[in-house]
């Protein structure tokens, strides 16, 4: 898979030409000079030593069984999308997580706090050259909570293969600094893949949330909507349109009947009525239906355990919405590799890119 996503990516970016990225001091990185507190990443309260302190005797339960990955402070790290009060709310009561809050927020927050909290960060900013395709698509990869690198490559593999096939104009990127207006006034779509954690400064929030906006198309792969703790809730709540529940952990992996919806969608064309795939299934605290959203696909129950409290009933696990003048396709299959050679998710992956990059596509809230 690595080998074939190397090869594309050679017979792809060859026709591409990318100057230096330059680098730019960081002044509006988020949460930077917010309190410590149990709604802070927990990254933040375990580079000051003060707030690690609090937490080991004041919570010293909650971390005795987290492996490493849990609590490293080098990004990507899930710390970097956990809180205290996502680990603590049903392992602690309110009254002790609230003295925890109270403790942490006493910490002054320092220059050099500022400083760890922005290192995760960046604003480098690619200059591309695209040749005339027909189709811009800037593929983003940064990740600073969890990055999990087998389905971000077989992502990253099928996505240059479309272009490919398609004669699309593709580009990829790690660097926060691409969400700029000028880098992404060059796109017609901009991927999410699988990024997980809070990887845009505020300016390139703006930024990207403007794109949007005002026409530009995007999709959102699996862990784009995945974090058990976010801090954007723009992305969150309107642009993704629901907040991550969970997903069954025995097994973490089931088979499951996926039903497609709104079958003459462009998304859906060339999808069966209903398929059977073998993923991590995600559910959510909110259902999108209703909220604007037109549902693509959903989950029927019955055909795997899904568990409580992860149980939705209507289970959308692929949608589509209008964000101002844009586009926005979500698809929350994608953890295992081998979904990105299935033929179905590819189809929709790829009618998605096509859909949202249409800047004439008819976008019509249900």
């Amino acid at each position: 898979m690595k080998r074939m996503g190397a090869i594309l990516a050679g017979l792809l970016l060859a026709s591409l030409t990318s100057s230096p990225v330059t680098a730019r001091t960081l002044l509006d990185c988020p949460l930077r000079d917010a309190p410590f507190s149990i709604e802070s990443p927990l990254v933040d309260l375990l580079l000051n030593p003060v707030a690690k302190s609090v937490l080991g005797t004041q919570a010293p339960d909650l971390f005795k069984a987290l492996p490493p990955s849990f609590t490293s402070t080098k990004a990507p790290t899930f710390a970097a999308i956990l809180t205290v009060r996502t680990m603590g709310e049903k392992a602690m009561t309110p009254e002790a997580l609230a003295a925890i809050d109270q403790r942490l927020r006493a910490i002054p927050v320092t220059d050099a706090d500022r400083a760890a909290r922005c290192a995760r960060y960046d604003d480098d900013r690619p200059n591309f050259t695209l040749p005339d395709k027909k189709l811009a698509v800037l593929l983003f990869e940064k990740m600073t909570g969890f990055r999990d690198g087998p389905s971000v490559e077989a992502a990253k593999a099928a996505f240059l293969a479309m272009a490919q096939r398609e004669g699309w104009a593709i580009v990829v990127t790690d660097k926060g600094g691409a969400m700029n207006p000028a880098t992404l006034a060059q796109f017609d779509v901009v991927i999410w893949n699988n990024v997980s954690g809070d990887v845009l400064t505020l300016s390139q929030r703006k930024a990207f949330r403007d794109y949007v906006e005002g026409g530009g198309g995007f999709v959102g792969v699996h862990g784009s909507a995945g974090d058990p703790a976010t801090f954007w809730d723009w992305y969150v709540d309107t642009l993704i349109g629901a907040r991550f529940a969970g997903h069954p952990m025995e097994p973490q992996f089931q088979d499951a009947r996926v039903v497609v919806e709104n079958t003459s969608h462009p998304v859906n064309q060339g999808l069966p009525k209903a398929l059977v795939m073998n993923d991590e299934w995600y559910s959510f605290k909110s259902n999108p239906r209703g909220t604007g959203a037109t549902i693509i696909a959903t989950l029927d129950e019955g055909s795997y355990k899904p568990g409580e409290p992860l149980t939705m009933g209507d289970h959308p696990i692929a949608w589509t919405r209008c964000i101002g003048k844009g586009r926005m396709s979500y698809s929350a299959i994608g953890h295992r590799p081998e979904t990105y050679v299935d033929v179905h998710h590819v189809r929709l992956l790829e009618n998605a890119v096509r859909w949202a990059g249409d800047r004439r596509a008819t976008c019509q809230p249900e």
